[in-house]
């Protein structure tokens, strides 16, 4: 009689631990769950206190006659601050303006970042003392660069043209429409090509060594190697890289301030001064708003579409 009673409470016994471990699982699981919430929960309360509530109050203010300051008393316009946004020549010619800026930032970045890396990754002995060297301009504030830089082509350049002769080169770039222009880029690439040179230097590392060695077996000259070997493993970090530096590029503020301040006779005034001079100069914050919107609309397109197109061309090592 025992053995049998013993026989069966075994099972019983065995199920009810399988329950109990079962239990324990889960009670650690929830617990997990909520230290992993409570230690996310600051960022996500400054992430929606800094982006989210300005980012959906925005959108809102665009809708009406917001004076910038109190929302009480704001009538509803509906489209009419879009609609003035879009017939405003300035904010179209910015908008073409930074465009073009972007354009010629994104070869410019990424074909100078790119080489540097090459150059850096190679078996010259001083390779981390340039890596420093390069990456240094991006540490400087935007600011500060534009003012930097606006002395160097208002007065360097204008003596250095008296010095040496050559004044149709050497002259103040920043009074001129066309040379302004490649004052901004100038310093832009100067600012972003080391960022860009360290994420390449990353992409290169990735390359599997295997790879390299067999192809210099095979034969395959340095330039064949970087054609059918470096560029195609290196397309998510050329994803990367063309990434930010477009979307950096369309939001240029700081520089295209300091360096230019929209001159002359604002043509080198980007989208984001624009929307900053329809708020504070022109004290129209709904229509700025509005411009803000449609400026985010653009870049959001802009920047899916290029991720897009270069994730399609990633090869995995």
């Amino acid at each position: 009689m025992n053995d049998s009673n013993n026989t069966v409470a075994r099972p019983l016994a065995d199920t009810d631990i399988r329950q109990r471990l079962e239990l324990y699982k889960k009670k650690k699981a929830r617990r997990s769950r909520l230290t992993f919430f409570l230690f996310i929960l600051p960022a996500l309360l400054f992430f929606a206190n800094v982006v989210l509530v300005p980012f959906i109050s925005g959108i809102v203010y665009s809708f009406t006659d917001w004076g910038g300051f109190s929302f009480a008393g704001s009538q509803f316009t509906g489209l009419e601050n879009y609609r003035t946004a879009f017939s405003d020549a300035r904010f179209v010619q910015s908008f073409l303006f930074s465009f073009k800026y972007a354009f010629a930032m994104l070869v410019l970045v990424n074909l100078i970042g790119f080489s540097l890396a090459l150059l850096v990754s190679s078996k010259i002995k001083t390779k981390n003392v340039l890596r420093s060297i390069y990456f240094m301009p991006n540490m400087i504030g935007g600011l500060i660069l534009g003012f930097i830089w606006q002395f160097i082509f208002s007065k360097l350049f204008v003596q250095l043209g008296e010095v040496l002769g050559a004044e149709g080169a050497f002259f103040n770039w920043i009074i001129d429409e066309r040379m302004a222009f490649w004052s901004l880029v100038i310093v832009g690439v100067w600012q972003q090509a080391g960022y860009a040179m360290i994420i390449y230097i990353a992409g290169l590392q990735s390359i599997s060594t295997d790879v390299k060695e067999a192809s210099q077996i095979d034969g395959a000259s340095w330039g064949r190697q970087l054609r059918h070997i470096l560029l195609p493993l290196m397309v998510p970090s050329f994803t990367i890289n063309m990434f930010l530096t477009l979307s950096k590029a369309l939001k240029e503020y700081d520089i295209n301030l300091a360096l230019t301040n929209g001159g002359p006779y604002g043509t080198t005034e980007m989208v984001a001064m624009n929307v900053f001079q329809t708020a504070y100069r022109f004290n129209d914050f709904a229509e700025a708003q509005a411009k803000a919107v449609l400026f985010f609309l653009v870049i959001m397109v802009i920047t899916l579409f290029q991720v897009n197109l270069t994730s399609r061309r990633e090869v995995s090592a």
